[in-house]
């Protein structure tokens, strides 16, 4: 069974800093592509940042500058630095990722049960 746990979400001043993490676990033979979304109240989820296996990274124009998602194949982790955070931040963030079972050629999506993030003072 796979599973996508998140950690590091919390309440932070508007200004702050925080680090998310998403640890995966499993029968994974490759863990592929990795991202970061939100979903804030009222809104549809979208995409925060992306990460491959080789590292490369796309982020949404909201984030660019104040984020960072940075990935440890060697832990199954990705996370997600977190500065100057802003109100507008608020929201549920999950992790997704790509990967491939054991005895299984076929790629699956699976996504983390969510952190809440609150930026407010």
């Amino acid at each position: 069974q796979v599973q996508l746990v998140e950690s590091g979400g919390g309440l932070v001043q508007p200004g702050g800093s925080l680090r998310l993490s998403c640890a995966v676990s499993g029968s994974i033979s490759s863990l592929n592509p990795m991202g970061w979304y939100r979903q804030a109240p009222g809104k549809e989820r979208e995409l925060v940042a992306t990460i491959s296996r080789g590292r490369s990274t796309n982020y949404a124009d909201s984030v660019k500058g104040r984020f960072t998602i940075s990935r440890d194949n060697a832990k199954n982790t990705m996370y997600l630095q977190m500065n100057s955070l802003k109100p507008e931040d608020t929201a549920v963030y999950y992790c997704n990722a790509r990967l491939t079972r054991y005895g299984d050629l076929s790629e699956y999506e699976y996504w983390g049960q969510g952190t809440q993030v609150t930026v407010s003072s």
